[in-house]
């Protein structure tokens, strides 16, 4: 990826008028290649045509997905571009509440290869324009380690200064996690507003977070975000009181130098914190109390989980007809949705539909949102949902695994999806296959493989253990109902002179209630 659109050394591609590209570029998308992986030669298409992190195919929805009303309430609101965010004009507060307009984007490839550093730049470019800004540019400079002092080193901080003026860009996002004097010596060269991949993704958290959960989830990972990051313009140093204005106003007890503006902010927001955890920790219980219902009844729990985008609320849909929220953004779904579903054979279980990864998942968000992850650790069986049709897959996998180490949960059992099927290189499909022995190919957009998900979720959860063979009366007719249910399996049924006699296989609790109706003969 280079700083300026690659037109090539034909001299006929430099008289083209922009709309004679667009056309040119418009039939390469259109063309059936939709995994190819990419080079430095094409490696702008990444930033000025759509991010390869979004999916694209033309048709997001089926007709599992249901109406889609929280879609139509979430585009109800846009970004208006234009509004000012030059650095002068910046307050503290506009960093917790960014306005992404056009933008600029840079990386450092320090390790793995070009192809490894140009897709998660256009991974950034993705999450750039799911939280509403227009993707100008990028640039990647190669380099061992980052600069200490402006990331970059400041030769690229100026080409980076260049490319801004040159573009119209407001603001530059960085594909790392800077140091807040990183941050502010880019911002006094580049002279606008700088922010770093993890302010980002907070503020696309920010954006879609619904539940009450979920706001406080996402404030408290902001608020540690942004607590060794508070900045002021002018005022920051000035006292709140003591000195001679202290001790003339208020007399005894207020002498001395008093706390900075600066300072009074950092006390407000581990305030705020505070409260917030306290929040969030009273919220815990009630989400315990439904997992501790679901483990007293033996009800088996599947957590879908995978890369952000890779279609896990489509799959929700497509194998319980939820109606969850699909759009082709990252993370466009936060809150968990847990629903019910049923094996072919009648045995109940929960289908839980959890937050999605990315690299480098802010710390803050994974510690924010352990409750809602442990949903994952708690679960007897994960769907690790993989799109793959993007470029690197396997990269995607190695992502979600890592956030499986950190929540405990690397010792669940777990199915590797691979989903977008449809839309995948055959090549790429064969690979993971190879790779990945317990795997399913699904997609759910056209239903492919559907079936044989069924299977292997049936035959990965835990089935009851307990064999018997009962002697039921005819004016017992509730309990052969329980053995209907979802925590037992009928094996064989038959009506005879003193009752119905079945042969079935029941969980250890419900074992128990029937264990005077055992046929000893």
């Amino acid at each position: 990826m280079t700083s300026q659109p690659n037109t090539g050394s034909d001299p006929a591609a430099q008289d083209m008028s922009p709309e004679e590209i667009q056309a040119v570029i418009d039939r390469i998308l259109a063309k059936d290649v939709p995994a190819r992986n990419v080079t430095a030669a094409d490696g702008d298409k990444g930033v000025f045509g759509r991010a390869q992190a979004i999916s694209r195919l033309d048709d997001e929805h089926t007709s599992y997905d249901g109406d889609q009303q929280d879609r139509e309430e979430r585009r109800a609101l846009k970004r208006v571009a234009g509004l000012s965010t030059e650095l002068e004009d910046v307050t503290e507060v506009e960093y917790r509440q960014l306005r992404l307009e056009r933008v600029v984007l840079a990386g450092l490839w320090s390790e793995g290869t070009l192809a490894d550093a140009e897709n998660s730049l256009r991974e950034l470019a993705a999450l750039a324009e799911t939280a509403g800004s227009e993707v100008l540019d990028g640039m990647v400079q190669r380099r061992a380690k980052p600069d200490p002092g402006t990331f970059l080193g400041s030769g690229k901080a100026l080409e980076l200064k260049e490319i801004v003026m040159a573009t119209g860009a407001d603001t530059v996002v960085v594909d790392a996690e800077l140091a807040p004097s990183q941050r502010r010596s880019l911002e006094d060269i580049v002279k606008v507003k700088v922010i770093d991949r993890t302010a980002l993704i907070l503020d696309i958290f920010a954006q879609h977070a619904k539940s009450r959960e979920g706001k406080a989830q996402v404030e408290l990972a902001q608020l540690e975000y942004l607590l060794p990051r508070l900045r002021g313009w002018g005022e920051s140093m000035s006292r709140q009181a003591g000195g001679q204005v202290g001790g003339a106003g208020a007399g005894m007890g207020s002498r001395g130098p008093g706390e900075t503006k600066i300072e009074l902010d950092r006390r407000r927001i581990r305030t705020r914190m505070a409260k917030l955890r306290r929040e969030i920790a009273a919220m815990k219980p009630a989400r315990e109390t439904k997992r501790a219902n679901r483990r007293r009844n033996s009800v088996p729990s599947v957590a879908i989980a995978g890369y952000t985008n890779a279609g896990k609320s489509s799959l929700l849909n497509r194998l319980t007809d939820a109606g969850v929220l699909v759009e082709n953004a990252l993370f466009a779904t936060l809150d968990p949705t847990v629903r019910k579903a049923e094996t072919s054979d009648g045995l109940g279980y929960t289908l839980a539909d959890t937050v999605g990864f990315v690299r480098s998942l802010p710390t803050q968000l994974v510690e924010a949102f352990r409750s809602t992850l442990e949903e994952v650790a708690d679960a007897d069986l994960i769907l690790h949902v993989v799109d793959v049709s993007h470029p690197d897959p396997e990269g995607q996998i190695a992502a979600v695994r890592k956030v499986f180490s950190e929540v405990d949960a690397r010792k669940v059992p777990e199915i590797i999806v691979l989903n977008k099927a449809d839309a995948a290189d055959p090549f790429v499909v064969e690979r993971l296959k190879q790779r990945e022995p317990r795997h399913v190919v699904v997609s759910a957009r056209t239903g492919q493989g559907i079936a044989e998900l069924l299977r292997a979720i049936s035959d990965g959860i835990p089935r009851p253990g307990v064999k018997l063979e009962l002697l039921i009366p005819y004016d017992r007719g509730d309990l052969i109902s329980k053995l209907h249910e979802t925590d037992a399996e009928i094996l064989s049924l038959d009506h005879g002179e003193h009752g119905t006699r079945a042969l079935v296989m029941v969980r250890e609790g419900l074992a128990a209630e029937l264990e005077s109706f055992i046929n000893h003969d």
